[in-house]
């Protein structure tokens, strides 16, 4: 069997091409781009193929797709940094929606039987008050973001082509997932290595913050890829699951437990250039349909990743 990567330099696929190789069976393929990073997957160097391919143009998507005619397809690619998203937002929702639209009329055109993964996001369900948690896969979607808008429409283009050509798609709702390799530009990242450099004399003893209030159901992300593998293996086409943890961490409580795994003494200090036009108050995710439709459940314990993290940055 072939599995196809799309984002397989980044964070999240650079864990899911490990997971598929250990899982052995599979021939992993990976899509990038001339001027992608490949420093998450240069330890795959010789066990994965690479091909050149620049989602956006359907060419290019085209070709690729014809030439490795996957079994499974993990679409990951994305623009997947909100603050990101109000700055450029066009090209947030060419890059995630448009690119998907181009991997589905490649499928469709070519008449390939593919399974598909869409990595879609709990961005996508927006304002949630405290009585609508945790979040089932029927909250209604109220994103907040262009970036939660992206995903709506990744996740509704899906069901689309389930439904209009019955095309073999799962979509995954993904709630925030972290752990090693993960870019600081996201918050327990960034926090971790702030650490780091703190530890090496690299910076001034001070955190810089954003809003702490706010709450997230982290998971590790080797649970998460786990999940996107099962939810080829064993979800029902054209269903959305959510991938969570069912708990929530205040982000401010999260800060106090990576700074308990250090000596250091540390300043807390907000930035306001840190705050998001508008914010998500709290997610909390109920992932009990997955669990019964392929028992997946997470494994490693959020203190864990925590640690995880901070030493991935102490040694980097």
């Amino acid at each position: 069997m072939k599995a196809l990567i799309t984002g397989i330099t980044g964070f999240a696929g650079s864990h899911l091409a490990d997971h598929c190789l250990e899982r052995g069976g599979l021939d992993v393929y990976g899509i990038v781009r001339w001027r992608s990073r490949t420093e998450n997957i240069e330890h795959l160097q010789g066990k994965v193929t690479l091909l050149e391919c620049d989602l956006r143009d359907a060419t290019s998507t085209r070709d690729v797709i014809e030439l490795v005619r996957p079994d499974y397809i993990f679409h990951l690619a994305a623009q997947s940094f909100v603050p990101t998203s109000w700055r450029a937002p066009t090209e947030c929702l060419v890059t995630n929606v448009i690119g998907q639209l181009n991997i589905f009329e490649a499928v469709r055109k070519i008449d390939l039987k593919a399974r598909i993964q869409i990595a879609c996001s709990s961005e996508e369900y927006g304002m949630t008050s405290d009585s609508e948690l945790p979040i089932t896969e029927d909250q209604p979607l109220r994103p907040l973001s262009p970036y939660g808008v992206s995903k709506v429409g990744q996740d509704l283009l899906g069901y689309q082509y389930f439904m209009s050509y019955q095309m073999d798609v799962v979509r995954t709702r993904g709630f925030n997932h972290t752990g090693p390799r993960r870019a600081p530009v996201f918050v327990v990242s960034d926090f971790a290595k702030q650490i780091a450099d703190i530890e090496k004399g690299l910076k001034e003893p001070v955190i810089h913050v954003g809003n702490l209030d706010a709450e997230r159901d982290f998971t590790d992300v080797r649970d998460v890829v786990r999940a996107y593998y099962l939810a080829l293996e064993k979800g029902k086409s054209g269903e959305a699951y959510n991938i969570c943890s069912g708990k929530s961490w205040r982000i401010g409580d999260m800060l106090d437990k990576l700074l308990s795994f250090t000596g250091a003494k540390i300043k807390v200090q907000q930035d306001p250039a840190r705050l998001r036009p508008s914010d998500v108050p709290r997610l909390r995710g109920d992932c009990s349909k997955f669990e019964r439709d392929t028992g997946w459940a997470p494994r490693i314990p959020f203190e864990q990743t925590l640690k995880d993290m901070l030493e991935y940055w102490r040694h980097r």
